[in-house]
């Protein structure tokens, strides 16, 4: 795909389901992101693609951390939201670690950084045929939820990619 059709044609799905990427799709969607500006080569990003145990204990934790926030969530609505999750063929976490000790490159212009390497990935995943939604939510703040993908509560959740084939 040229690249002013797949940006002029990007957008997100809105619902997705199998096939996922393939393991070299999802190793190009991957290395995509390490095309992204990056002003002091600082690489301030962390893919993490979620599979295996590990699916099933984030979407638990992000289930938690809308928990936290909705203190009347019944316990079926907790397993919607956990289903929710599960339903997405492929997940791609996008974290943030901030440098801090880089004063030339403040975080914010690595955060930016990481914004920059979502959009690539997201361009590449658009490029190979598959479709892409950018979630966030409560999960992306969560202490709990950082840690079942190995990051720190100071690291930042810039994105929770859901990667898989477009339903029409």
């Amino acid at each position: 795909m040229e690249l002013f059709e797949a940006i002029d044609s990007r957008s997100s799905a809105g619902r997705l389901s199998e096939p996922k990427p393939s393991s070299p799709d999802l190793e190009r969607i991957l290395q995509a992101a390490g095309r992204a500006p990056d002003h002091g080569r600082l690489t301030p990003w962390r893919l993490i693609p979620i599979a295996g145990t590990v699916r099933e204990t984030f979407a638990a934790a992000a289930a938690d951390a809308k928990r936290e926030r909705l203190a009347a969530m019944t316990p079926e609505q907790w397993e919607l939201e956990r289903d929710k999750i599960l339903r997405s063929p492929c997940l791609v976490v996008v974290g943030c670690v901030v440098k801090k000790d880089f004063p030339k490159v403040p975080e914010v212009e690595q955060l930016v950084a990481v914004g920059a390497a979502v959009q690539n990935m997201f361009l590449a995943a658009h490029a190979l045929g598959y479709g892409v939604m950018w979630k966030t939510g409560a999960a992306a703040y969560s202490a709990r939820v950082k840690a079942a993908v190995g990051l720190r509560p100071e690291d930042h959740i810039i994105a929770i990619l859901h990667i898989g084939t477009r339903i029409k």
